[in-house]
């Protein structure tokens, strides 16, 4: 886990400024050092801050050489690298380092660009042949680790974190219609062109993409390697079968992810996919530092899950670390927070978060295990339900079921009537529908300046997946629009401490396996993640494995909010929006508008959040 950035140009002109200041840009994401790498042409230029995990020796550090031809920078962690190792060693490679670094190299060398299917792990990294005088580049298939990138006719510019590439000159200009749909619906990508940022003139390579950029002609491709197919289902499988794979599959991503050569613990929420997680190490009994855990708290908060997590602490004879995270905290790291976070937050969860890698830093625990990527694969969210609902109706099986009693026995409100019967027959009409309505609610946004509006609204994208059932919009959430946002949260909030969060719900052997069960492995009998439920009930206190109030991980936003001096900076923040003539000046005369962190209409929060843009 590191910070990488390069410079590859079509003249030799200077670059090495540039990098150093990219490099020193960054320095969060690599505090046990930094280096550089000039090509003796002086067309390519690499820099690396280096988080040292597997391997951290002098000899395993980067920008590293391979076999004469090959120059790689790389962030990330590749978790088979073992057995990738071994594989490529039969083949006759042979290897200097301990390090994964080698094996990416030694991959490449053999398979070229395929070498990315064989990769389990996140990564985004950069190699330079010499040879084809050529930067082949990649990122992960979840979008886990970043990759920004600047790119004209004469040079390339790469990096982990936008505010390197602002060092290196590309003018910070923001981009204005990301910021409109951002204000409107809350978005913080562009479905329809997965590669756009908030500024302009920097991309992001998408998630399960692979380029190449040629300098001595300026040309630049990408290429998706990989995609999830959301239609290929089992059409039946035996319970015993299907658990007996899905255990299989995680337990091995669990133990995979703990490959480390330093301290490493894990975030517990006290929900049930963190929880797993810590019952799946203690069942693999790995050493004392992996019992430690890091739980965010909110006293007197009803939905504060100190006492959650304190059951399967006392459980497994867990070290906790209690953070109590409160307004206070905001106002005094919310500036920290914006500059590492870059582009804009939804909630106030994503601070919570910070404050648990901070302490984690403080502790020095240096890799952290993550129950992220369960509720979107496995339909973790409340409003999965209607999808799967919509779902059984289509197959004349809704009412035979008994599914939507069984979630109304269990406290579930989700509603479900004739709107959802008519975009179950009809779901590319209630896109379309749905699409209107989105641009006819953000017209009519009355905090909204004007001639913000009237100019950003024309590029305006309101995508609403043509979903036909359960998969489908796990599949949007999974892959198109939804976790590339949170992982994003979780990049930038560990390594603003130099840490490194792992993500064992994310082995794509797993997602993939997942997305061929049918549905009702997913939602049975009103339970959301059910064969999650099953798997834990064997290893989990039953109140836990089979909990009902579903919890996202939510801290008090709407009591932050009413501090004086939180709003105090939603004010500040609405000045400056007006300043940029996005905000109506109307606005700085009504009062604040305090929501909870997920509610629709979380506007304040995004002014707050919205205003860093122009710092």
């Amino acid at each position: 886990m590191c910070g990488i950035s390069g410079i590859v140009q079509r003249e030799p002109t200077p670059g090495r400024e540039h990098l150093e200041k990219m490099i020193a840009s960054m320095a969060h994401r690599g505090p046990d050092g930094k280096s550089s790498w000039h090509q003796d042409q002086g067309l390519v230029h690499f820099g690396h801050n280096r988080l040292a995990i597997i391997d951290p020796v002098e000899s395993s550090a980067q920008p590293m050489h391979y076999i004469g031809r090959y120059t790689i920078t790389y962030n990330g962690e590749l978790y088979n690298y073992i057995e990738l190792r071994l594989q490529l060693h039969n083949e006759g490679f042979r290897f200097q380092t301990q390090s994964d670094t080698e094996v990416i190299l030694a991959a490449y060398a053999f398979w070229e660009e395929e070498c990315v299917d064989h990769f389990d792990g996140m990564f985004a990294f950069a190699i330079w042949d010499e040879t084809e005088q050529e930067l082949f580049a990649a990122r992960d298939r979840f979008g886990e680790k970043p990759f920004y990138y600047h790119s004209t006719a004469d040079r390339f510019l790469f990096a982990s974190e936008i505010k390197a590439l602002h060092a290196a000159g590309i003018p910070r200009e923001p981009n204005r219609k990301m910021l409109f749909n951002f204000l409107t619906i809350g978005y913080t990508d562009n479905p329809e062109q997965p590669g756009e940022t908030f500024f302009e003139n920097i991309q992001k390579l998408p998630a399960a993409s692979f380029l190449f950029y040629k300098p001595s002609t300026g040309e630049l491709e990408i290429e998706q390697y990989w995609e999830l197919d959301a239609d290929e289902q089992l059409r039946s499988i035996p319970e015993t079968e299907a658990l007996e794979k899905f255990n299989h599959l995680l337990f091995a991503s669990v133990k995979r992810r703990l490959r480390s050569d330093v301290p490493t613990g894990s975030s517990l929420s006290g929900g049930l996919d963190s929880s797993m997680i810590s019952a799946l190490i203690n069942e693999i009994g790995y050493d004392s530092h992996s019992r430690q855990v890091f739980t965010a708290s909110f006293p007197g908060f009803e939905r504060d899950e100190a006492a959650w997590s304190k059951k399967v602490t006392d459980g497994f004879g867990l070290k906790q670390q209690l953070v109590e995270i409160g307004p206070e905290d905001l106002v005094r790291d919310w500036s920290r927070f914006c500059a590492h976070q870059e582009e804009p937050v939804a909630s106030a969860s994503a601070f919570a978060q910070y404050k648990v890698f901070e302490r984690a830093g403080r502790e020095n625990v240096r890799v952290l295990l993550d129950g992220q990527g369960a509720d979107e694969t496995l339909a973790g969210y409340h409003h999965y339900y209607k999808w799967y609902w919509q779902e059984l109706f289509v197959k004349r099986k809704l009412t035979s079921s008994g599914e939507i009693r069984a979630a109304r026995d269990k406290g579930i409100t989700e509603p479900f009537g004739f709107k959802n019967i008519i975009a179950s027959l009809f779901p590319d009409l209630a896109a379309v529908v749905l699409n209107r309505q989105y641009l006819l609610h953000a017209l009519q946004q009355e905090d909204l300046h004007p001639e913000f509006v009237r100019l950003q609204s024309r590029e305006a994208y309101y995508t609403t997946p043509e979903v036909h059932n359960l998969n489908g919009v796990l599949h949007f959430n999974t892959c198109v629009h939804g976790l590339e946002e949170l992982l994003r949260y979780a990049d930038r909030n560990s390594m603003a401490f130099g840490r490194e969060v792992r993500l064992p719900f994310l082995s794509h052997e797993l997602v993939e396996f997942i997305f061929r069960l049918p549905s009702s492995y997913k939602i049975r009998q009103g339970w959301t993640k059910w064969i999650l439920r099953e798997s834990a009930s064997s290893r989990l206190p039953a109140d836990i494995a089979w909990r009902k109030d579903k919890t996202g991980f939510e801290p008090p936003q709407k009591k932050w909010m009413s501090d004086p001096a939180v709003a105090a900076m939603i004010r500040a923040a609405r000045e400056k929006l007006v300043a940029e003539k996005v905000l109506n000046p109307s606005v700085l005369d009504r009062g604040i508008r305090d929501q909870d962190a997920y509610t629709g209409k979380n506007y304040d929060w995004r002014y707050l959040s919205a205003a860093a843009l122009f710092s």
